[in-house]
């Protein structure tokens, strides 16, 4: 019962301090962290003491599989080289650097120092994407941030398990103690990385072909809960490395879901990795917090003391500080030097220094740190040491960081980028399925003119949010009046089943129909209420190559400034108006009366651009995409 009432405290007190932080717009990870620490030092709290099973087996495979799946395995292909200096070659540069300061200021040995290096080494994917989500920052330094701390997690746990071997001791999970050498250092490296691989893709190939067999989204989701401790266990077990299993196996499932989960299986797969990441990811770090107290008496009773822990902790944050842009520019001007392909993908400097200053440390660290053994000379010391620096990074970076993201003008993504690009993609993939349709045997009339007027709403819905007219747009006016008759339906079914007349099942099924449209519309709704005021050019990720528009000018004065000249004449309300780039006629958007493209039907003229303030996009009527 006790242990029930304090993970139901933790839950509660998790989601009222995220609350709280919501509201306040406060980081929700840091202002966690501090009332955990001060709940820490209450006498009539209780002790909640995390073993590095529950942190290693019960909280990271699941952290770090939720992350994998949400997590785009394009991007990280693309920023390859970049992720393996940060995730290898820092973690190892850190640990040295840390290994030189403690050496210096604590009476232990190198090969203990570097185990301490190794510990606070490396980023935690946790604290870095629930910091990168609260401040918003560029999808570039987000993938860069969730890359390298997925897979430095292997580089650290082997760092710290060869250098407690050197030491004479041996940590929880560690495999057989050996003699230390060069060699059978590589090898521990090589089979912790490739052996962690093997296992992931053995995992999601396993997974892959139960989930071919599946078609019930219940038990599609229970194997999704199962997939990070089906990697990690058996990893583990071999002495390779648990987190590259999770994380191979949850990017391959999670880049191959549209083709082996059905809709509704990825609906709930999503929904239900989002409520548990959620929980995990606010509660843990109350948890790290609420180990302070027992910490700080832990020390105070050592020989080194508190107050030398704690200057010492301070001077390894500094130093862990320091150490990371000491690397990342190097190693970012080394890229640009030795290949061209490099040079094309490398983010600006101002994203190199956000980058440099985003290295907060997490769960981890923290789990690093416990897997030291009860023998471990100095052990409350090396932990709080540990302790400091995690605070210190979340608190001092995490504080910092959207002061230093706004004075180099870096910011997250716009939504408005984000809609044009979406209805981009939209426009390609209705095309698709309209030429499907056109092939397809025996056609209903009037079913195929359904699917096509759909397919227009879908494409045109995207478009309007672009706009900024004071004219309610066609989705905008159905969502105002649709939401109403949601409300009013659900009313009629709330009696009808007071009345008892209907079967529950039935009704269950007419209000789960409700509820998914509602959600829909609710969700459209937020994402056009989020479009920023901010001029909008085609992202150069999505423009295609066009031939007509290197033909015309990037803008010509309109023909009517007054509006779409169709409409004029007509006595007609337009919604956005588009300039033709070759002749300079005015006319309006398709959710309009369609007069731009009705233009481009009679003239052939190629390319149009919008005429709405802040926008300057184009579109290539003839090649079908963005210029």
């Amino acid at each position: 019962m006790d242990l029930a009432l304090t993970l139901l405290a933790v839950a509660v007190a998790s989601l009222l301090v995220h609350g709280i932080a919501s509201r306040l717009g406060a980081l929700a990870p840091l202002l966690l962290l501090a009332v955990g620490a001060a709940a820490s030092f209450v006498p009539a709290v209780p002790d909640v003491n995390l073993s590095p099973d529950v942190v290693l087996i019960g909280l990271l495979p699941p952290l770090l599989y939720a992350t994998a799946i949400s997590t785009s395995l394009i991007d990280l292909k693309a920023q390859r080289v970049a992720i393996a200096g940060l995730s290898v070659g820092l973690v190892l540069f850190t640990a040295l650097g840390v290994a030189v300061v403690a050496t210096a200021l604590l009476p232990i040995d190198f090969a203990l120092a570097f185990a301490l290096g190794a510990i606070v080494a490396p980023p935690d994917a946790v604290a870095a994407t629930a910091v990168a989500r609260s401040i918003g920052l560029p999808r570039r330094v987000v993938t860069l941030l969730e890359g390298e701390s997925l897979l430095n997690d292997a580089t650290a746990l082997v760092s710290l398990r060869t250098a407690l071997a050197a030491a004479g001791l041996a940590a929880a999970h560690s495999g057989p103690s050996e003699n230390i050498s060069v060699g059978s250092v590589a090898i521990d490296f090589l089979r912790a990385a490739v052996g962690g691989a093997v296992i992931g893709f053995a995992a999601y190939k396993l997974i892959a072909l139960a989930r071919r067999r599946i078609d019930e989204p219940v038990v599609d989701t229970t194997v999704s809960f199962a997939a990070p401790f089906i990697a990690y266990l058996p990893a583990e077990l071999l002495h390779s490395s648990g987190v590259i299993a999770v994380v191979t196996t949850g990017l391959l499932l999670g880049h191959r879901s549209p083709v082996l989960q059905d809709a509704r299986s990825r609906l709930s797969e999503r929904s239900n990795w989002t409520s548990i990441q959620f929980i995990l990811e606010n509660a843990i770090f109350l948890v790290i917090g609420l180990q302070l107290g027992d910490l700080v008496d832990d020390v105070q009773g050592s020989s080194i003391g508190l107050g030398r822990t704690l200057l010492v902790g301070l001077a390894v944050l500094v130093t862990v500080l320091v150490l990371r842009p000491l690397w990342i520019f190097p190693f970012r001007a080394l890229r640009s030097l030795v290949s061209a392909r490099e040079r094309t993908i490398l983010a600006p400097r101002s994203e190199g220094v956000i980058l440099s200053w985003a290295g907060m440390r997490g769960v981890v660290t923290l789990a690093a740190a416990l897997l030291l053994p009860p023998e471990t000379p100095h052990r409350p010391s090396l932990v709080l040491i540990a302790m400091v620096v995690m605070i210190g990074s979340l608190v001092l970076q995490g504080t910092t960081l959207p002061t230093l993201s706004r004075a180099l003008g870096v910011r997250g993504p716009d939504p408005r980028e984000d809609a044009l690009q979406e209805a981009t993609v939209i426009q390609a993939a209705v095309g698709a399925g309209l030429r499907r349709l056109e092939k397809l045997p025996d056609p209903d009339e009037d079913a195929v003119e359904r699917l096509q007027q759909q397919a227009r709403m879908r494409v045109n819905r995207v478009w309007e949010r672009l706009g900024r007219g004071d004219t309610e747009s066609p989705s905008d006016a159905y969502r105002r009046l649709r939401l109403p008759m949601l409300e009013a339906e659900r009313r009629e079914l709330l009696r009808i089943r007071a009345s008892g007349l209907v079967d529950h099942e039935v009704l269950e099924e007419v209000m789960t129909a409700l509820d998914v449209e509602e959600s829909t519309l609710v969700s459209i709704g937020d994402r056009a209420d989020a479009v920023r005021e901010a001029p909008l050019r085609a992202p150069e990720r999505i423009t295609g190559e066009c031939e007509h528009q290197a033909r015309l000018p990037e803008s010509i004065a309109p023909r009517d400034a007054e509006g779409c000249e169709e409409c004029l004449r007509a006595g007609t309300a337009w919604l956005h108006l588009r300039v033709c780039l070759t002749c300079g006629h005015v006319g309006c958007c398709d959710s309009s009366q369609g007069h731009a493209s009705a233009h481009f039907e009679q003239s052939g003229h190629p390319v149009m651009r919008s005429l709405e303030p802040g926008e300057a996009w184009r579109w290539c009527f003839v090649d079908d995409t963005l210029v």
